[in-house]
């Protein structure tokens, strides 16, 4: 999108479509990557967060930063733009970023309990998870260490967050 013109429709849509469409057509450039969050704020604050399946880079970022900022047109809406990748604290919201997080310690609240565990796969309905657990020996004193394993429904999902362990 670098260095074309900008579109003539693009001149009588609100800020908000004119930004998500400039966002689309940059986010088809580079199909690895795939957006989580996109807002504008009072005094057209944009706020982009980005993922990618391989991660995201300081380059891939300034990409879409460009793609948008250099269609818009600062003299008709002024504006400021904040392009950036999902942090690990901000816990994982779309279905690609499970997938890209398969084998890594997951921490999910769902509405009924709190797990933690290892991802093991992730569909496109549900992600399965495993994790150990101490439990008393079924005859006799004593506990066993036992493999446990849930499947768990996005829909029921509260919260995921990738735990980072050192």
């Amino acid at each position: 999108m670098r260095g074309r013109e900008v579109p003539s429709f693009y001149l009588f849509m609100p800020l908000k479509d004119k930004v998500q469409n400039l966002l689309d057509e940059a986010l088809q450039e580079n199909p690895s990557l795939f957006l989580i969050e996109s807002k504008i704020n009072s005094g057209n604050s944009i706020e982009i967060i980005i993922d990618g399946d391989e991660g995201v880079t300081v380059e891939n970022c300034i990409a879409i930063s460009r793609a948008i900022e250099h269609n818009l047109d600062r003299e008709e809406e002024d504006f400021s733009l904040q392009v950036m990748s999902a942090g690990v604290s901000e816990g994982i919201k779309h279905v690609r970023q499970y997938k890209k997080n398969i084998g890594r310690k997951l921490k999910v609240k769902t509405t009924e309990q709190t797990i933690e565990g290892e991802l093991v796969s992730a569909t496109e309905d549900v992600i399965e998870l495993t994790w150990k657990a101490r439990e008393p020996k079924p005859v006799g004193k004593g506990k066993v260490t036992v493999t446990k394993e849930a499947a768990i429904a996005y829909k029921d999902i509260v919260e995921a967050k990738v735990m980072i362990t050192f």
